[in-house]
């Protein structure tokens, strides 16, 4: 039986915007990290490492687990490329890298938080997830490489201390399942979802809003 046209082009299409928004994020995430190996004085390859983990390891533990194996990570050849030369590029702008304001680099963090968020959960919905599974895989998609870098370089990951980080990553990929399921357009959802993410992420940054804690 040959395969449905509309179908295939319906997949395709969701490839396309998911890798989009996967590269968008791999490169903002790219500068995070090194920026963040940087500050921790570790060498030129040491930079490049935690750049590379930072910007692909959510991504590429999503790919695991919802079974898109080997990784698009490895197997596309825009992703390493890309995240070593964001990371390469840092290292050698580190004295201008090391001026840009903490609000900016907060704000290029939600960006990349929001895209990945998004492009995790329509991915992981094409595989078959459940709402509620898709939801989660696309916030782990958002929060597990910072995550992983953090665990590298001997950091408590901002993912359990740093005001409202994965609330705001699961508020986007709930946005973008709920969207797909009521049959919206991709899009705009994934825009709906990577926007309230970015945006929970910058407020609660500016407010200081945390989550309760044990004191």
């Amino acid at each position: 039986m040959s395969a449905n046209p509309g179908s295939t082009a319906s997949r395709d299409a969701d490839k396309s915007l998911v890798r989009r928004f996967d590269l968008g994020a791999t490169a903002l995430f790219a500068v995070e990290g090194a920026t963040l190996a940087g500050a921790a004085h570790l060498d030129l390859f040491g930079v490049i490492v935690i750049g590379c983990v930072t910007a692909m390891g959510g991504g590429m533990l999503r790919d695991v687990l919802i079974g898109a194996t080997p990784p698009a990570a490895l197997t596309d050849p825009l992703y390493v490329p890309l995240a070593v030369v964001a990371s390469l590029l840092t290292f050698v702008l580190h004295h201008p890298v090391g001026q840009i304001p903490s609000w900016l680099i907060t704000g290029l963090d939600a960006a990349g938080l929001g895209l990945f968020c998004a492009s995790g959960a329509l991915k992981s919905l094409d595989f078959g997830l459940a709402a509620i599974s898709a939801a989660f895989m696309g916030t782990l998609t958002a929060v597990g490489g910072g995550a992983m870098s953090s665990v590298l370089i001997g950091r408590v990951p901002p993912v359990l201390r740093v005001d409202v980080y994965a609330v705001a990553a699961l508020l986007g990929a709930t946005i973008v399942v709920v969207g797909v399921k009521r049959g919206l357009p991709k899009t705009a959802v994934m825009l709906a979802g990577g926007v309230a993410c970015f945006g929970l992420r910058v407020l609660s940054a500016w407010q200081h809003w945390n989550l309760p804690r044990i004191h």
